[in-house]
């Protein structure tokens, strides 16, 4: 069983790390290109699309190994009432904000680009994006202190 748990834990950083990362991207690296208008609006679309189905995908591995994980590791009683526990429920509501924050940013950017727009569209995702980053990096610091 540690053989499974150990590859449910491996499966488990590496989306977590690649979700965080390409939140990062778009939240530093795309978004201001977009509002700079150094982007066109069919290449970031197909960007934006891409990145929207790869954050679904790791939002649900993360889901489900992260269940595996809290199942394996934690009861009800640890859960609710050690700090670790309250990491852990703190880390689901932060992988809910950062859920909710990527689809409605991508979404909110991809209304403007069928629009055949890309500035205004950019900057009001921007904020959306932002805040994902910031939940990203907050999801990865309580899960380093959980390591």
């Amino acid at each position: 069983m540690a053989t499974v748990d150990t590859a449910v834990n491996a499966i488990h950083l590496v989306f977590a790390g690649v979700w965080a990362g390409s939140v990062l991207f778009v939240a530093r690296g795309v978004m201001p290109a977009a509002r700079n208008g150094e982007l066109d609006a069919e290449p970031l679309r197909g960007l934006i699309g891409r990145f929207r189905t790869w954050s679904r995908v790791s939002a649900l591995a993360l889901f489900l190994t992260g269940g595996h994980l809290a199942g394996t590791r934690y009861t009800a009683e640890t859960l609710l009432g050690t700090t670790r526990g309250y990491l852990v429920v703190a880390m689901v509501v932060l992988w809910l904000v950062l859920a909710a924050l990527v689809e409605v940013g991508s979404g909110r950017l991809d209304d403007g680009l069928n629009e055949r727009k890309v500035r205004d569209p950019a900057r009001a995702a921007t904020p959306l994006f932002t805040a994902a980053a910031v939940a990203a990096v907050a999801l990865l610091a309580i899960g380093g202190v959980l390591l």
